[in-house]
């Protein structure tokens, strides 16, 4: 879910939450379109918002139906999450209103998909994904994952079905529904919550964990991009062999002969079982952002020397 290709952010248009709701708060002003997603108690549809013209995502949570009051808390505080947060790369929020016992979260709208479908689309024409095309994506992630990091936010659930593009290609990172906001003095907690195949062993057994259990999540994306499939993947793969591949960090390694060392040896910091060695979120988008700089580089030079050796017509 992410922005138009409106040369305006909607933080520039919408500066207050007063103008935000008067815009986007009311149910009535929503013309809601086709399914787009779907969750155990949400589904995300497009939506055209009749005040301004403009294309939304509007989740409706279906709170009636929770009889956990825990689920019904993590709803509440996925608005919270979403109303501290504005970054380029994080899925903006709009407004939030109940109708009918529902819950309804006017988000922005990614145009074009998310991580997940792109990554099909590769694996189903037999191709991979050039590094180059990987470091910018794999750049933006970071700078989203450290934005909210800064503001004591982990995200929780990081995979390729959360991380959105745009038609632009600006990626937006989104479905912060299993997030959780960590006051400073937090430094852990024990909620098992996330994708199995993305999930830390910390998490995976139980134990305590802090905002190094988004970096292995992190890692695993990387991993994903180059190799098209979850490190930790395996045909049938049962709770416990999955467990145990993740407790000995076993999985195949990224062809050497097309990928970088450099991406090789992000891979293998981000997972590590032990979560002390592993980078934070600063650090991995310092390496990022060396790598996207190095490879927009070579590619500017390489259009350079083919326009040099193109012969010019009409001499």
């Amino acid at each position: 879910m992410a922005s138009s290709s409106s040369s305006l952010q909607p933080s520039q248009l919408l500066p207050t939450e007063s103008q935000m709701q008067a815009i986007y708060g009311k149910f009535e002003h929503m013309e809601i379109g086709k399914q787009i997603g779907k969750g155990q108690f949400s589904e995300v549809f497009r939506a055209l918002n009749n005040v301004n013209g403009e294309m939304v995502a509007m989740k409706k949570i279906q709170l009636h139906v929770m009889k956990d009051k825990k689920a019904r808390e993590d709803c509440l505080k996925e608005i919270d999450l979403l109303r501290q947060l504005n970054h380029e790369n994080v899925i903006k929020y709009y407004a939030s209103y109940i109708v009918d016992k529902d819950l309804y979260i006017v988000l922005e709208l990614a145009d074009a998909g998310d991580l997940s479908k792109l990554i099909r689309q590769f694996k189903k024409n037999h191709r991979l994904l050039p590094e180059r095309t990987i470091w910018k994506y794999f750049v933006q992630i970071c700078r989203a994952l450290a934005y909210m990091h800064s503001k004591r936010v982990m995200h929780r659930d990081l995979k390729p079905a959360n991380v959105f593009l745009t038609k632009m290609g600006v990626v937006k990172l989104g479905d912060l529904g299993l997030g959780r906001f960590f006051s400073t003095q937090t430094y852990n907690a024990h909620s098992v919550v996330g994708t199995p195949y993305y999930m830390s062993p910390e998490r995976m057994n139980s134990g305590g964990y802090n905002f190094k259990s988004d970096i292995w999540s992190i890692g695993c994306l990387l991993y994903e991009m180059a190799a098209l499939q979850s490190p930790f993947f395996g045909v049938k793969i049962n709770i416990f062999a999955l467990i145990r591949k993740i407790d000995r960090c076993e999985y195949p390694p990224i062809p050497s002969d097309i990928y970088s060392a450099q991406m090789r040896s992000l891979i293998s910091n981000c997972i590590c079982n032990d979560s002390t060695k592993r980078m934070d979120a600063q650090q991995v988008a310092m390496v990022a952002e060396q790598m996207h700089a190095y490879f927009t580089q070579q590619h500017q030079q390489h259009h350079v020397r083919r326009q040099q050796q193109t012969p010019q017509s009409g001499k």
